[in-house]
């Protein structure tokens, strides 16, 4: 039989315990004092995620749905990932892709975040010019006149900045390295590869404009806070003004597992205001594939072949 005293210390240890609050969770260091932020993750299950802020859900904040309103939006959205597959006679079976995925564990119910609205700001004049042209993939069914009709990604040249980290079908894979006064993040999809200085020096000159821009670094607390510009037009955003477009990443490491992050769009020639979308990466300890893109990329050249077939015809 244990001791009375005993009992009576164990109930109150136990109830010390269940009245304290829990323990915030503290990221750790690097030898060099940095927040670690290092390793793989991926956002494969954040996939198709609405940019903007759905209809049904208007007047709302994501703090305003009850956890059964999240399952069921979350039930719903696989539901119609998997009923809405494209198709098209220059397409493969995508289901291939999209039974790894799960939406139904998705971070939350759509990308933006601010304004409080979830929408995209109204695009000055400028931006509505440029929001004119063609988009190009072949998800809209030609013509295919040349390569140029196919986006850069189709073309495994880019995926730009913010949309590198922005989930594809597969390959989501992201491995954050740092060393003292550097962060660098290797892309599994098209294998991009970003190397972001912390040490304040400035960016490179106006003249020199690059596909994933030009990235300057530092931390804020336990966040990295990465400035980008110097963008090429032709890989900008949405078509934002690759003179003027400002991209503002935030890595913040929220648990063992997670980090949440977040870009702030920055242009006021294309946007009325900035506006940030945000999304989770998760741990992934599984690391990069090879991601073979150029040396394998025949759905460009039979794309391009079967409509000179068709043409000929």
């Amino acid at each position: 039989m244990i001791p009375r005293l005993i009992v009576v210390a164990l109930v109150a240890t136990a109830i010390t315990l269940a009245a304290a609050p829990p323990r915030e969770w503290t990221p750790p260091r690097t030898p060099w004092g940095d927040p670690d932020l290092q390793g793989s993750y991926n956002n494969n299950n954040e996939y198709a995620m609405p940019l903007e802020r759905p209809a049904e859900y208007a007047g709302k904040t994501a703090r305003d749905l009850t956890p059964a309103e999240v399952a069921e939006a979350r039930r719903v959205a696989q539901q119609r990932m998997i009923a809405a597959l494209p198709g098209g006679n220059v397409r493969g079976p995508d289901d291939w892709w999209l039974q790894n995925l799960d939406v139904s564990k998705r971070s939350r119910l759509w990308s933006i975040v601010d304004p409080p609205d979830g929408k995209i700001p109204a695009l000055t004049p400028a931006g509505q010019v440029r929001a004119s042209s063609r988009v190009r993939s072949s998800f809209i069914g030609g013509p295919f006149d040349g390569p140029e009709d196919l986006n850069f990604l189709e073309r495994c040249i880019t995926k730009g900045i913010p949309g590198a980290m922005i989930p594809s079908m597969y390959s989501n894979n992201y491995e954050i390295l740092q060393t003292p006064g550097v962060v660098t993040i290797r892309y599994e999809l098209l294998h991009e590869m970003r190397i972001i200085p912390l040490d304040g020096r400035a960016h490179i000159g106006s003249k020199i404009r690059q596909h994933l821009g030009d990235s300057r670094g530092h931390f804020e607390g336990a966040t990295l806070v990465v400035e980008t510009t110097n963008f090429k037009q032709a890989s900008a955003y949405r078509n934002a003004d690759a003179a003027t477009l400002r991209v503002v990443e935030r890595f913040t490491r929220r648990s063992p597992d997670v980090i949440a992050w977040s870009a702030t769009l920055n242009d006021s020639n294309t946007w009325t205001q900035p506006w940030t979308i945000a999304m989770d990466l998760t741990r992934d300890p599984s690391g990069l594939l090879f991601y073979e893109c150029h040396e394998n990329n025949y759905g460009l050249r039979n794309i391009l072949s079967a409509a000179r077939a068709e043409d000929s015809r």
